[in-house]
């Protein structure tokens, strides 16, 4: 992502260490993650964008204080607005613009973010292997019910994602995204069945942590 340099090395310096204490699937890859889907939606849909300002968008998009889930994106957005680097680095239409951006970052969120870096953001941010899926959505489990049985969090995993990716599912599109439509058609088939969701997600975490 061509992000000036100044602007670069202070988001490293300062602000990605903040996610070194995210639970698994959220720290610093996640972001790596984003900002290589972001690029690649950009590339595909042949949009002109304010790179300096998408690079802000998505490098504070997900802190969250003491692993906190539940409201972390507004968390997230104040913590970008009152940074003083920023302040001095974009004006204040600018740095509104990246906050509604985060502040609209949940994939159930009700209605449609609104600035087209919030859009990005959405998109960029979603799973797009089925691998991915059946990895985040077991330590999200295991994060908010870390008592629960491997088994109660395959269930919940299956019941979450089938929410989210069905035919009806609440996740939207914004843009074309080849990935994304291919890892969608994938995860359907795969939550045809609850049985055989469930055996592969089982079989793909001991396979991780063995």
């Amino acid at each position: 992502m061509n992000v000036s340099k100044a602007l670069k090395e202070y988001v490293e310096s300062d602000i990605m260490p903040m996610y070194d204490d995210n639970y698994i699937g959220e720290g610093r890859d996640r972001v790596e993650y984003v900002i290589k889907r972001s690029e690649d939606i950009i590339r595909e849909n042949d949009i002109e964008i304010n790179y300096d300002m998408l690079y802000v968008v998505i490098c504070y998009h997900d802190i969250r204080k003491d692993n906190k889930e539940k409201g972390h994106e507004l968390d997230s957005a104040n913590i970008m607005y009152e940074d003083v680097f920023l302040k001095n680095y974009f004006t204040d239409e600018e740095r509104t613009v990246i906050k509604e951006a985060i502040e609209d970052q949940r994939a159930n969120f009700d209605g449609e973010p609104r600035n087209i870096y919030g859009k990005l953001l959405s998109s960029a941010s979603r799973n797009s292997s089925v691998e991915q899926c059946l990895e985040r959505s077991y330590y999200y489990g295991k994060k908010i019910a870390p008592n629960a049985t491997d088994n109660e969090l395959y269930e919940r995993a299956y019941e979450a994602l089938s929410k989210k990716f069905g035919e009806n599912g609440y996740a939207k599109f914004y843009f074309k995204d080849s990935v994304y439509e291919r890892f969608l058609k994938e995860i359907r088939e795969l939550l045809v069945d609850k049985d055989t969701f469930i055996n592969k997600q089982r079989e793909y975490i001991k396979g991780k942590n063995s």
